[in-house]
């Protein structure tokens, strides 16, 4: 498997609006296991993005889907930047294969 955790930050009053179009944009990636977004609690612009793929070349291709993609433009300008990404090797836990 193949994992990715990273913190965006949204330009100011925009996060709410960010969120909603990572998460209608996340239906329909093969490969995909998990994929969750999440409010920082002490950051009231910031939001960490967790994702599972069952291997890399599969979030490759996600970001070529046309629907990834119109999501990305769609979100660019409500993103003030990114930080704090880590690329991990999930090993399992709930909902994920053994």
């Amino acid at each position: 498997m193949f994992g990715l955790i990273g913190k965006m930050t949204a330009t100011p009053g925009k996060r709410e609006e960010l969120i909603g179009l990572l998460l209608e944009g996340t239906e329909g990636m093969p490969g995909c296991l998990s994929y969750i977004v999440a409010r920082d609690v002490k950051d009231e612009n910031a939001i960490w993005i967790t994702e599972v793929w069952d291997h890399k070349d599969s979030h490759a291709a996600s970001l070529k889907l046309p629907a990834v993609q119109a999501t990305i433009a769609k979100a660019r300008p409500m993103i003030a930047g990114f930080s704090d990404g880590v690329t991990v090797e999930p090993v399992g836990g709930v909902g994920l294969p053994k």
